[in-house]
């Protein structure tokens, strides 16, 4: 096969977005969608909703790219030391020439070895109660100074000290140094917090801070050591861990007092008392300040009154007599302007009178037939009334009981005065008093049947 037809570019110069963009297209061609496992580590979340991080085993590494429209359809949040399996194309991110994999989809494959190790210390740690809230210091709201625990060259410290200055400027604070990755990282910490413990009266702390940066799971390893845990819990001082960001959890986090999220968030927690009392105290001074103002504003009205009232006898006379004068005056007006719109308004009104004229007499006469008819409803009202009661009284009378009597029947009573309606009221032998229309008789009862 000729050559220059099997390579179209061997004799022409191309630019390397060209050739980025050849080897993409050829990494793509020639390795399909296929899984890929491994373990993650140096994962990270883009405010954008992408995750990026890195796929590794025991001898390689390679980065990869999960698009937020795929990062939301997991079933699981993906974390370092996490073992995933991937289903990947293998493509060449363009723009730095940087070979990668673009995930479609993920899945859980297991636990990394260092997770799992953190795992395992982690229960066994809670187990012995060393995490119980129960055992947690109180953190003081207005520490005398702070001991802060950390690489001097780690950029944490810098986050830190300028967090405090802003925040409390005149809080003292002790550096006692440890290295904060690396093998010998964890016993480093561990006698920085014991020195802290021994030195807090002669350098006049009662507040650790233990703090470092973001990183993988193997840069914070060394905040995941059971020396260093142990070393937390037997301070004698309170201690706020920052280590990491937001997400990243360590043993030190949990055997620790307090945890923030950050190098700067536990600075934050640590000045939180003089922060709060700062912009309280700056309230306070407004109010103050208002209350004064309002306070001298009402003590001068006080005295503008005060040196108002200050007048000689002669002179407040003078101007009560001219007062007089005019207020004398003004009634005078106000009498005239009264009696003339009165004398016009009876003026308009007898106008009005005479052009009316009212004519009373036939008003008189209806009036008068009105009263008649008024007096003759009354009198039938008061005949069918009086005709009306005459009819109740007689039925009255009629139903009366002495009206019953008279028709032949009788009241019959037993010794105690009890009216006897049944027969079974009464016993054989029994007095018995029968009252009629005229007169009572006392009767005994010879027998009695139902």
């Amino acid at each position: 096969m000729n050559q220059e037809f099997s390579n179209p570019f061997a004799a022409q110069v191309i630019g390397v977005s060209m050739l980025n963009s050849l080897v993409r297209d050829t990494l793509e061609a020639a390795l399909p969608l296929l899984w890929v496992g491994g373990e993650v580590s140096n994962l990270t979340r883009a405010p954008s909703g992408h995750l990026y991080f890195t796929l590794k085993d025991a001898q390689a590494q390679v980065r990869c790219a999960l698009w937020r429209n795929r990062a939301q359809l997991l079933a699981f949040r993906p974390e370092n030391g996490m073992r995933v399996e991937a289903r990947v194309l293998v493509t060449l991110y363009e723009t730095r020439g940087d070979y990668q994999l673009n995930v479609e989809s993920l899945r859980p494959a297991g636990i990394g070895d260092l997770f799992e190790a953190y795992r395992r210390l982690k229960d066994r740690l809670a187990a012995e109660g060393l995490f119980d809230p129960a055992r947690r210091r109180p953190i003081p709201r207005f520490p005398r100074g702070v001991g802060i625990v950390t690489s001097p060259a780690a950029a944490a410290l810098h986050d830190v000290l300028a967090t405090l200055y802003r925040r409390a400027p005149g809080l003292p604070v002790v550096l006692y140094p440890a290295a904060v990755q690396g093998g010998d990282a964890p016993r480093q910490l561990a006698q920085a917090l014991a020195h802290a413990g021994r030195r807090a009266a002669e350098d006049g702390i009662d507040l650790i801070l233990l703090v470092r940066g973001g990183g993988s799971l193997e840069d914070l390893w060394a905040f995941n050591d059971e020396a260093l845990a142990r070393a937390i819990a037997a301070s004698p001082l309170p201690v706020i861990s920052g280590v990491g960001h937001e997400t990243d959890f360590t043993i030190a986090d949990f055997a620790a007092d307090l945890r923030a999220a950050t190098p700067t968030g536990a600075a934050e927690l640590a000045s939180a008392g003089y922060h709060a009392a700062g912009s309280t105290l700056a309230a306070t001074t407004h109010r103050l300040q208002q209350a004064c103002e309002r306070q001298l504003q009402s003590l001068a009205q006080r005295l503008d009154r005060a040196a108002s009232a200050l007048v000689h006898p002669r002179d407040r006379l003078q101007r009560a007599r001219e007062n007089a004068a005019r207020l004398a005056l003004r009634l005078q007006r106000a009498l005239e302007s009264h009696l003339n719109e009165t004398r016009h308004r009876l003026a308009r009104l007898g106008l009005r009178l005479h052009v009316r004229r009212p004519t009373l007499i036939p008003q008189v006469a209806r009036l008068d037939a009105l009263a008649q008819r008024l007096r003759q409803g009354a009198r039938a009202q008061l005949d069918h009334r009086h005709q009306t009661v005459d009819a109740l009284a007689a039925s009255l009378q009629h139903l009366g009981p002495q009206a019953v009597l008279a028709r032949g029947y009788s009241i019959t009573r037993d010794a105690a005065g009890n009216i006897l309606r049944s027969a079974t009221d009464a016993r054989a032998g029994e007095k018995i008093e029968v009252q009629f229309a005229h007169g009572r008789v006392d009767a005994r009862i010879d027998t009695v049947r139902e």
